[in-house]
């Protein structure tokens, strides 16, 4: 079990953090309207938003950026040097076999498929509208279920990854996915997990997120994958 980040690849964007914020005490009934500036109308809409984003739908993945991706479509420049690193730091041969557990729309499968045809490819996620709208190619290996009873054999894959999902369920679900992560591994596994190191990471992350149940430091996750025997590699999502 290694803290390691092996996302350096991946492209940082840049998140409207206060704006989500907002959003987010507004719904909470935090914040008065006029500190807000919106009309009770328009709170009651983001209200009903930031619960429909919860199931993980349209609403999540492409439509406003304060209460999702704000659109998720495939772009080379996410993936392409990422599946790159895992392979050669995993020492992946060109027919491994590769889980993603909370795949979205197939696009880290995707870019492990273009580089290394023969590499077999399983995907799985909650949501159906992310199936419904995954990259063509890959809908034939992707599953639509939950992280904490994953449909496969024990020690099915050479590695599997989960990029910031475990931590959207309740500790209880978050453990037991943990758990299925450890069971269907052969030998890899790597996730990233929300966190924060100190107190203005700390204050970042809550404003930002959204669907998270399942936060904490730094430390308060390594104890956790400790007791619960996972010996996978982890990293960490802190928002900046």
């Amino acid at each position: 079990m290694a803290e390691i980040n092996l996302m350096d690849c991946y492209p940082r964007s840049s998140r409207p953090i206060e704006e989500r914020g907002m959003r987010k005490l507004a719904r909470s009934g935090w914040l008065p309207k006029w500190e807000v500036d919106r009309t009770n109308e328009d709170i009651l809409i983001e209200q009903k938003l930031l619960d429909v984003v919860r199931n993980f739908g349209k609403e999540y993945f492409d439509v406003d950026r304060l209460y999702g991706y704000g659109g998720y479509y495939y772009d080379p420049k996410f993936w392409t040097g990422t599946v790159k690193r895992f392979r050669q730091y995993y020492n992946l041969s060109p027919n491994a076999s590769i889980l993603d557990v909370g795949c979205a729309k197939g696009f880290l499968l995707h870019d492990f498929k273009v580089f290394w045809p023969q590499m077999s490819v399983s995907g799985i996620d909650i949501s159906q509208y992310a199936y419904d709208h995954a990259i063509e190619d890959m809908k034939s290996f992707i599953a639509v279920g939950t992280a904490k009873a994953l449909p496969y054999a024990d020690k099915s894959f050479d590695l599997v990854v989960s990029i910031n999902t475990v931590d959207h369920l309740s500790l209880s679900d978050c453990i037991d996915a943990i758990r299925e992560i450890e069971r269907v591994k052969k030998q890899n596994a790597f996730l990233t997990v929300n966190a924060w190191r100190n107190d203005e990471e700390k204050e970042k992350l809550l404003k930002w997120n959204i669907t998270a149940k399942t936060v904490m430091h730094v430390d308060d996750w390594k104890k956790l994958f400790l007791e619960i025997g996972y010996t996978g590699d982890y990293w960490w999502f802190i928002t900046d």
